[in-house]
């Protein structure tokens, strides 16, 4: 089978999160920005969770190798799926970062052919896709 990668539109490379702050932190943040250290909160933000992945870089690295993780972007096409099935075989995702499974992957293809979804990042599928495989995905 082979695997595609997938390349995501500009202005799609990111998720939205959502965080709760105590008001002691956002006030720091705040006085950080108004300083002139950073440019706004976001930029504060995001300049704090690259500096503890780069911390924590060797541990990402070798849980990626151990767990057999793919890293980066990767795409499932039916075509991709319809191998396996015709081969008998039966696909484990395991991705850090974002695993997208084709919009004209039926929910009764992906079942028959997709044994387990880890995904630490983002999964895009379809709705019908993923309630077929909300058993599976973990």
């Amino acid at each position: 089978m082979s695997v595609h990668e997938l390349r995501r539109k500009s202005g799609d490379s990111s998720e939205k999160i959502t965080i709760n702050l105590g008001v002691v932190d956002l006030g720091q943040i705040d006085l950080l920005v108004q300083e002139g250290f950073y440019s706004n909160r976001t930029d504060l933000i995001r300049t704090a969770i690259r500096n503890q992945l780069a911390t924590h870089a060797d541990v990402v690295k070798e849980t990626v190798t151990r767990k057999a993780f793919v890293l980066g972007l990767e795409h499932y096409r039916r075509v991709d799926l319809e191998a396996l099935q015709s081969a008998g075989e039966m696909l484990q995702i395991q991705v850090l970062g974002m695993a997208s499974i084709a919009d004209d992957v039926s929910p009764e293809l992906a079942r028959a052919t997709i044994e387990s979804v880890v995904v630490l990042g983002a999964l895009n599928a379809s709705a019908a896709v993923k309630a077929a495989l909300a058993d599976r995905i973990h």
